[in-house]
């Protein structure tokens, strides 16, 4: 079932990343929406009831900003996510405490920047093309399949290595399979896919690709891990079962939801073209 999800889903992302454009940004806000109601979700099996409404409006807003807006409308939202959430919690006090706000406003946040950042840098300079073997891509979707290969090839590669070499634990109180062994696999294997595709697929310089595929490889298990301890916290085994095979939105996304915002940041500051 996970082989036969990956065969169907990886030609639909092909189609949407490359050629969608508001096809591409209507699909990463469905995605948002689902991962906040798996949120949502993993609250209330700790008994947390945080409050659905603000979240799913405010995530709408920040994602709809990053398509069509800027950043001052962007740090608006963002206050306006914490003057609701906190009125809310005046104004129904009996229902919803401090913890439930904070669970509210950081639940809201926690997915609404990182996916944002997924339209951002999939929209980064998209009047530029990058020619490759196949023809040519928009710079954010080369950018984004950058972020997407570099994150693939570290749980792939770590996956392995840890499998093989894994001796030495790395969160056994998090995440008991995950060893150094495993993680330096994922970091070695991080850097070679962005190097690879990059330098040789996009012909973007070597030394930018090498260091974009460290720091992919370094961020993208740190947000697996940060999942990790919300399903610790809340005692689910997985987010969601949306995704047959690979749980839920936030188990698929969730080192995503980290290493993109390091490539739009790395491509921002260093023109990257």
């Amino acid at each position: 079932m996970r082989i036969l999800t990956a065969a169907i889903g990886i030609p639909i992302a092909i189609v949407v990343i490359n050629y969608g454009f508001w096809l591409f940004a209507i699909t990463v806000i469905l995605l948002a929406l689902v991962a906040w109601h798996e949120f949502f979700k993993m609250m209330q099996a700790k008994d947390i009831k945080i409050q659905y409404s603000v979240g799913l409006v405010g995530i709408l807003l920040t994602l709809s900003c990053a398509w069509l807006g800027n950043a001052q409308e962007l740090l608006m939202v963002l206050m306006l996510i914490l003057l609701v959430g906190l009125s809310q919690a005046i104004i129904s006090h009996d229902k919803f405490g401090v913890t439930e706000t904070a669970f509210t406003i950081f639940g809201t946040i926690y997915i609404s920047l990182p996916f944002s950042h997924l339209i951002l840098l999939r929209f980064t300079d998209q009047a530029d093309y990058i020619f490759t073997v196949f023809g040519g891509l928009p710079a954010g979707a080369a950018y984004l399949w950058l972020a997407f290969v570099g994150t693939w090839a570290s749980d792939t590669l770590a996956y392995f290595a840890g499998s093989i070499f894994g001796r030495h634990k790395l969160c056994p109180a998090i995440s008991p399979g995950k060893t150094y062994e495993g993680a330096l696999g994922g970091l070695i294997g991080s850097i070679a896919g962005v190097a690879l595709m990059g330098w040789q697929l996009l012909g973007l310089p070597l030394g930018h690709m090498a260091i974009l595929g460290l720091l992919i490889g370094v961020f993208a298990p740190l947000g697996d891990l940060a999942e990790s301890v919300l399903k610790r916290f809340t005692g689910v085994k997985d987010s969601g079962n949306i995704l047959p095979g690979h749980g839920g939105i936030l188990d698929r996304f969730d080192a995503v939801m980290f290493s993109v915002p390091v490539v739009y940041y790395y491509i921002k500051a260093f023109f990257v073209v």
